[in-house]
């Protein structure tokens, strides 16, 4: 299994025993799933963690561009939650894929169910990138939004919660070379 994964120019590493699946942009999701309903948005990443908790995982990086969308990004991440956990429980039963098939299976067998938001913003805050929230506040947003099916959500903002994840992350060089 997968235990590393680069979303948006971060390298996700899982420890030993886990396995990581870059689930939006798995094979199910984008052919099957994702034009499901008027359309279906999902989390980075999807993670099975060695005791059986299964891992829904979401970037969000804004240390190169500004959060253009009006809508909070706490609502956004909630309403990524919802729809890869509607994908995953349906993509056990009719992915094509059975390599997908079986992940689906797994992570629905999950013991409990956690979130995690990785969200960068600008070190150095500036008019043209300004900090899109506090990150003290930030954890706290993201436990409000997503409190039914994680009360107990992570999120890392910055320098704040890094080091309560279970996983490494690490920038990565991007095309333009920067990380």
């Amino acid at each position: 299994m997968i235990r590393s994964v680069d979303v948006d120019g971060l390298l996700l590493t899982m420890p030993a025993g886990w396995w990581v699946w870059k689930y939006d942009d798995s094979a199910f999701h984008r052919n099957q799933f994702q034009s499901f309903a008027g359309g279906s948005k999902a989390v980075d990443a999807v993670a099975l963690a060695q005791d059986g908790s299964l891992w829904l995982i979401e970037v969000k990086d804004y240390r190169q561009q500004r959060r253009r969308k009006p809508s909070s990004v706490f609502d956004e991440v909630a309403a990524k939650v919802r729809s890869t956990l509607a994908g995953l429980a349906t993509a056990r039963a009719r992915a094509n894929d059975h390599a997908e098939r079986n992940m689906a299976h797994a992570a629905m067998g999950c013991a409990q169910i956690r979130v995690a938001l990785l969200l960068a913003q600008p070190v150095k805050p500036s008019r043209l990138f300004p900090q899109l929230m506090d990150p003290a506040d930030a954890q706290l947003e993201l436990r409000r939004a997503v409190r039914s099916v994680d009360p107990r959500a992570l999120c890392a903002a910055g320098a704040v919660g890094k080091d309560r994840l279970p996983w490494s992350t690490i920038a990565v060089a991007t095309a333009g070379g920067r990380p």
